[in-house]
């Protein structure tokens, strides 16, 4: 419950979603990569969930710009995107873990617990 998130999402819908599945969670929201890598730079988080499709910088890119700063928060990538490319992509740049969507609550709550 004292778990701190940065989520970084543009679709309100898909916020919306993970504030109900976290809700137990304080959960600080973002809506683009730049946000993202402006408070990840001023604020300790326990896990960054980060959009990898989102305007004027996108997750990819956030993520790579967050691990110039920062080794060790894990950042969970979503993306509707299942492609094993687009894994191999967030992987690359930082990712700790990748989770597409659509996904359930259970997943996403197994997913941070191994990010912890």
């Amino acid at each position: 419950p004292n778990c701190s998130i940065l989520a970084a999402e543009d679709n309100d819908g898909n916020y919306m979603l993970l504030k109900v599945f976290l809700r137990q969670y304080k959960l600080t929201r973002v809506v683009n990569g730049a946000e993202a890598v402006e408070l990840a730079s001023h604020n300790k988080y326990d896990v960054i969930i980060m959009d990898l499709k989102m305007p004027i910088m996108d997750g990819l890119e956030a993520t790579a710009e967050i691990r110039k700063f920062d080794r060790t928060t894990p950042i969970i990538a979503l993306t509707a995107n299942a492609f094993a490319s687009d894994k191999e992509a967030a992987m690359k740049v930082g990712c700790t873990d990748f989770l597409s969507k659509p996904f359930g609550r259970n997943e996403l709550i197994a997913v941070l617990n191994l990010a912890k």
